[in-house]
């Protein structure tokens, strides 16, 4: 997305013109309390994701450019068929029917905790 205030045009665009069941979305940079942006846009789906900013914001005021951010929208018709495996502020994994849908960001080598982030799992 490259900021949700920059991107969710784009992506309000592509699910009227291709109605996808499920739409997977990366550096939106919203902060926790602003994911309600995506429920406020996309009412016809459900959020399944984070923020990678919170550990920031709960430091204090967010200075420079923000980062990460991803997201799993799923139409509202396949809630009943979908379950969260994990989620987490670098991937989600849910499951829709007999579908394993696996959202992944990789931040690029600009990214100080990349190396950390990816040991861990």
């Amino acid at each position: 997305m490259h900021v949700f205030q920059q991107g969710y045009l784009t992506v309000q665009d592509l699910i009227a013109d291709c109605k996808p069941d499920i739409f997977l979305l990366q550096e939106h940079w919203l902060t926790p309390a602003n994911l309600c942006l995506f429920n406020s846009r996309f009412s016809d789906n459900t959020l399944f994701g984070g923020s990678a900013i919170s550990g920031c914001a709960q430091k204090g005021m967010l200075c420079g450019r923000p980062f990460g951010g991803i997201v799993s929208l799923v139409n509202n018709s396949l809630l009943r068929h979908t379950v969260v495996v994990h989620c987490d502020k670098r991937f989600v994994i849910i499951g829709v029917f007999n579908y394993l849908i696996i959202n992944v960001h990789s931040p690029c080598s600009g990214s100080s905790d990349r190396l950390i982030n990816a040991m861990s799992y």
